[in-house]
C-alpha cells in the first residue's frame, strides 16, 4: 500500500506528463519506499515521536527521482 502512495506522490512531484504506467508507478514506489526509509534510518531520523516527515520526504524525492528516470528510459526507445 504505501509503494503506491509513494510512488503516485513522487509521480505528482515531476513535471509534466510521465509515459509509464500504474505498474510502473507502484514498483518505483515500493523501491523508493523502502530506499527512503533505509537511507532515513542511516541518518538516525526514521523513528520519531511523532509523524516521519523527514522519511516521507526522502521516500517521495526518492520516488519522484525514479519516475522521472524511467520515463526518460521509456521515451529514448
Amino acid at each position: 500500500m504505501i509503494g503506491i502512495v509513494i510512488g503516485v506522490l513522487g509521480r505528482l512531484v515531476v513535471p509534466g506528463r510521465q509515459r509509464i504506467g500504474v505498474l510502473w508507478t507502484i514498483a518505483v514506489g515500493i523501491v523508493a519506499a523502502l530506499l527512503g526509509s533505509a537511507t532515513a534510518a542511516g541518518f538516525g531520523v526514521a523513528d520519531t515521536d511523532g509523524p516521519d516527515w523527514i522519511e516521507w520526504f526522502v521516500q517521495i524525492a526518492l520516488a519522484a527521482l525514479g519516475v522521472a528516470a524511467v520515463d526518460r528510459g521509456r521515451t529514448r526507445h
